[in-house]
């Protein structure tokens, strides 16, 4: 069974989803840190540290060379056990985080790779690890649908050849709507990550099409009441 986590930064957020059974863990981002208002790193990953002390969470390098990602790696690592430590498949000028990957698996750290997009990056990945590597391979499905390009594909293949190791993981990425967490399942991907507004609605899976039907004419009906729309 695919496993859900929370793709969030905010503190009430974590505090709240990290007691719910459907929720297995977390990722967070620069991004995410930013908007939930973090102003300094460290200190803010450590404040939602003491609201989620066991469950699984990946905190981001955002340094962008070789020396950088590694000292940051590091220093992400010590927060806590359950700490995945985020760094990118490539820096902002293409270069391949290759070496980064393999001296950090040596040390048995445990990696969520992020912005994955292909297979090939997989197997380059791969091809860098321990066989006892206790990696997450991130692929954003969702950005690449933005971009017209269909990653079930790429996340299938990525999917087989990791089978070769035992606790490698690939996560479902950048999800666009409840469905993709069904489609997620159908393909055996390991992980999804999503956003809380998202879980809300996949805790909601059962409908019927009747049912469904119903409720859109309603709410169709009430907006144009409210709107006092004539014809």
């Amino acid at each position: 069974m695919t496993q859900i986590y929370c793709d969030i930064a905010d503190l009430k957020t974590i505090k709240k989803y990290s007691k719910k059974k459907i929720v297995k863990g977390f990722t967070t981002n620069p991004s995410l840190m930013r908007k939930a208002g973090a102003k300094d790193y460290e200190t803010y990953s450590k404040e939602i540290l003491k609201v989620c002390k066991d469950k699984p969470i990946s905190f981001e390098v955002f340094a962008d060379d070789h020396n950088n990602i590694l000292k940051q790696a590091l220093k992400i690592k010590s927060w806590g056990k359950n700490v995945y430590v985020k760094i990118p498949v490539e820096t902002s000028k293409g270069v391949f985080m290759g070496n980064a990957i393999h001296e950090l698996t040596k040390n048995n750290i445990k990696m969520n790779i992020t912005a994955v997009y292909t297979f090939k990056q997989t197997l380059k990945i791969l091809s860098n690890l321990k066989k006892n590597s206790n990696v997450i391979i991130s692929i954003f499905a969702g950005r690449a649908g933005d971009a017209g390009k269909d990653p079930i594909p790429e996340i299938k293949k990525s999917i087989k050849a990791a089978k070769k190791f035992k606790k490698v993981k690939i996560l479902w990425a950048s999800v666009r709507e409840p469905y993709n967490y069904l489609q997620a399942s159908q393909i055996g991907c390991h992980i999804i990550t999503i956003p809380p507004n998202i879980i809300s609605k996949i805790e909601k899976f059962g409908k019927s099409f009747k049912s469904l039907t119903r409720d859109t004419v309603k709410a169709f009906l009430v907006d144009s009441r409210k709107s006092k729309f004539k014809i």
